[in-house]
């Protein structure tokens, strides 16, 4: 649509005036939208990695780079919902992870992009379909998350669809070993559209980390593109229905 294509010019504008290494994207939901984001932000991000599918790139997950990625993979979770639920929409799109490998510096470091299942009824207790599936998909990234060498600095960055502080993050965190740097930051990532209850309203986005031994980091972290932004027909919107989260670290 049109109006999607000005947002996302304004998206590509905006991301080529940060002074970001890495960016991770998920929902790109079509081709057109994917070639769309990687040309405008070629000069700033040369190399990009995504996993070829049908309509979209696998999982919708696209990882723009300043720096050389010399390797690229996807794995798809085993757990995606079920199909005679609203969860089709995450079958469709075959979400996954998305690694991606570089050297920045001396260090190595591998960047876990993801998109879980959503919780379209937005109640996230144990006993819940939506968010045992959830868990499901959590016990495999953790999974991928530990093989990863000791020497490498990792990152997992995406939208979690699950509240922080909640039990599923709290597990997730612990069986991974990954840090949040916005822990019990209770600001909501995600914005409702018209008629959704407030019960989604929800801290569900993370940028987690877990450093090498005797690596020393500085870490900050903070929510980004919370404003509006004019297109180019004049007209103001937001970036995105979800709120950017920003890790800066030095060593």
């Amino acid at each position: 649509m049109p109006s999607t294509y000005r947002r996302l010019r304004a998206l590509g504008d905006t991301l080529c005036r940060l002074d970001a290494d890495v960016i991770c994207l998920q929902e790109v939901q079509a081709h057109p939208y994917r070639r769309l984001l990687v040309r405008l932000c070629a000069e700033q991000y040369p190399h990009h990695a995504f996993a070829p599918f049908l309509h979209a790139p696998k999982g919708g997950l696209l990882t723009l780079s300043r720096h050389p990625i010399s390797e690229s993979r996807f794995v798809l979770y085993r757990e995606r919902g079920l199909w005679y639920t609203p969860a089709l929409a995450d079958w469709i799109l075959h979400k996954g992870v998305l690694f991606t490998h570089l050297q920045y510096g001396a260090f190595p470091v591998t960047i876990l992009n993801t998109h879980l299942t959503a919780n379209y009824s937005g109640d996230w207790s144990p006993r819940n379909r939506f968010a045992l599936h959830e868990w499901e998909q959590l016990q495999q990234l953790a999974d991928l998350v530990s093989t990863q060498s000791a020497d490498t600095l990792v990152l997992v960055m995406g939208d979690f669809n699950i509240p922080r502080g909640s039990w599923l993050s709290d597990q997730f965190l612990e069986r991974s070993g990954l840090i949040d740097p916005l822990a019990g930051d209770q600001r909501p990532t995600f914005r409702l559209m018209p008629g959704m209850p407030s019960r989604y309203l929800a801290a569900i986005d993370f940028n987690l980390y877990r450093a090498p031994s005797g690596l020393e980091l500085s870490v900050q972290s903070d929510l980004c593109f919370e404003q509006k932004y004019t297109l180019s027909d004049g007209r103001t919107a937001y970036l995105s229905d979800h709120i950017g989260v920003e890790l800066r670290q030095t060593w």
